[in-house]
């Protein structure tokens, strides 16, 4: 007879469930994005130490708040584009430009407005020198190649079912479509604003943003949100059932958020 003891249950495969890019090792890109992310992440909290020894205000148009919640914003963003990028479909060259256009464009949204916060002048839907429309311009423009490389991604994600554990397909399309909320709300802020301002009403275009901001940062950060959710259900030994019936609960508390930031804006825009 055979006294061997049998062997443990083994934990869950979780190098099945990582995508492709994953399995054969890291892009350079993607490293590169990491590296950057961090770096704006970084700056963000660096800026949040500028504001407890300089003191100021944390709203309005020029205030450290701006660098600091950008800077971390961005950072995040990137990062997590970066990240579920590797579970997307789509060609290696496609995905490396995509990720290097993005990550160029991130810090030069960053930059824009960390350099005008320590001139102490607004970042945006600022006219008052030509130094200073260069600045506002060229962060709208940034937005819409943000606009650009996130639609070109959403549309991958779409196109062929991402890779990944159960959930994550669901995670990752529910997030990229959040995504395009925000991206919506951003440019309308954006379009609001510089029309107020070309139109001689500057004070205006910056209040004007304010009942879309909410909505603009909720939405924003569902594409890190839900696929980490996602991908840490795979570290557990629940079924693939349960794992996905959590992901549609997340997903639908999401929307329900955004839902009632939607409305809010509504009620006072």
């Amino acid at each position: 007879m055979d006294n061997r003891t049998a062997p443990a249950p083994s934990p869950p495969d979780v190098a099945a469930d990582r995508p492709r890019a994953r399995r054969d090792g890291t892009p350079r890109i993607e490293r590169l994005c990491h590296v950057t992310g961090a770096l704006l992440i970084a700056s963000g909290l660096l800026h949040l130490v500028v504001l407890a020894v300089d003191g100021g205000p944390w709203e309005g148009p020029v205030s450290w708040r701006k660098p600091i919640t950008f800077g971390v914003s961005f950072g995040l963003t990137l990062l997590a584009v970066a990240w579920i990028s590797s579970y997307v479909r789509m060609g290696a060259r496609l995905r490396a430009v995509l990720l290097g256009v993005f990550a160029a464009d991130c810090v030069l949204e960053v930059a824009g407005i960390t350099v005008q916060a320590w001139r102490g002048v607004p970042s945006h839907f600022n006219m008052e020198t030509p130094f200073d429309t260069a600045v506002s311009m060229t962060l709208a423009v940034g937005g819409a190649v943000l606009v650009g490389v996130l639609s070109t991604l959403t549309a991958a994600v779409f196109a062929r079912r991402p890779d990944g554990p159960p959930g994550m397909a669901l995670a990752l399309r529910a997030g990229c479509a959040i995504l395009g909320v925000g991206l919506l709300s951003g440019a309308a802020m954006i379009a609001r604003g510089v029309y107020l301002t070309r139109t001689g009403h500057q004070l205006a275009g910056y209040a004007s943003t304010a009942p879309l901001k909410p909505l603009h940062g909720v939405s924003l950060h569902a594409v890190l949100v839900l696929p980490v959710l996602a991908r840490a259900l795979a570290l557990t030994s629940w079924s693939p059932r349960v794992r996905l019936r959590m992901v549609r609960a997340a997903v639908g508390g999401y929307a329900l958020a955004v839902a009632g930031a939607l409305v809010w804006a509504a009620a006072t825009y």
